[in-house]
């Protein structure tokens, strides 16, 4: 045992997902007594941190086919996600933290791609002209059999050299991929293209997010209030029979449901 009667982990990223649900919570009651600020207060969080880096891992290969080569910048703000999560997560209210703390973290990413659709500020004259040149790079591709050279790009786009090569570089500021273009390394065309292997959207992907964004909401209610949604959209009673259950008047369930769902649902938005 370690700091304030913790295990020592010499590797945290390395514990099985498995095996960190159950540690998250030894480490999640013992920070909830430490002293903020103290080495062993840092200890205890750093490594739940460590521990749960898999579900940031997890959140963020979701947007693997949207922005590849951005990872390690989507697992870094995945991350943030995950500090806020452990930082307001209260083990009391018996919720498990990967439901508590995906929502976290997925929505630092989409923060992420929505304030970051370039990845740096390019002037708009440039990023007009990445349109342009990769209009043109098609075009002399196809028609030459190989990549075009500065020179003639120039002269296609009726641009000076200098022009072409700094619409490249600002390029690099957004990545890009025409869904018509052939899939292959063979450079052969076999009549598919990248839009022929985009599957439909399953609906339960997005039952399955909405869960996830509400249960954090959920934990925040106090316990008749989850006490009645649960009876209304697990077990389907009625507004009449949970009044009878709980020693309440109808219409007095019908304010709580009204004012708990108009919460949640602000909820949800503001995290969209």
């Amino acid at each position: 045992m370690g700091t304030e009667g913790l295990p020592v982990l010499e590797s945290p990223r390395k514990v099985a997902p498995k095996d960190a649900r159950e540690l998250s919570k030894v480490f999640f009651d013992r920070l909830a007594v430490m002293e903020e600020g103290t080495h062993e207060y840092q200890y205890a969080r750093n490594t739940l941190i460590e521990m749960n880096m898999s579900l940031v891992r997890y959140a963020a290969g979701r947007f693997r086919a949207a922005r590849g080569d951005e990872m390690e910048d989507i697992v870094q703000v995945g991350t943030i996600g995950l500090i806020k999560a452990i930082d307001r997560f209260d083990l009391s209210r018996e919720v498990e933290f990967t439901s508590f703390a995906i929502p976290y973290i997925v929505g630092e990413i989409k923060r992420f791609f929505r304030d970051t659709s370039w990845a740096v500020h390019v002037p708009r004259r440039l990023q007009e002209a990445r349109v342009e040149l990769a209009k043109a790079t098609e075009e002399l591709s196809s028609r030459l059999g190989r990549a075009p050279s500065v020179a003639e790009l120039a002269t296609l786009m009726d641009l000076s050299e200098d022009e072409v090569i700094e619409a490249r570089i600002a390029s690099n500021g957004y990545n890009s991929a025409s869904l018509d273009a052939a899939v292959g390394s063979d450079g052969e065309d076999d009549g598919e293209a990248l839009a022929d292997f985009i599957g439909v959207e399953d609906p339960a992907l997005e039952l399955f997010e909405d869960f996830h964004t509400l249960a954090p909401l959920l934990v925040e209610l106090d316990d008749r209030s989850r006490r009645i949604l649960h009876l209304r959209f697990v077990e389907e009673l009625t507004q009449t029979q949970i009044g009878n259950e709980l020693g309440i008047s109808q219409m007095h369930v019908s304010r709580l449901l009204s004012r708990n769902l108009e919460r949640l649902r602000k909820g949800m938005l503001a995290q969209a």
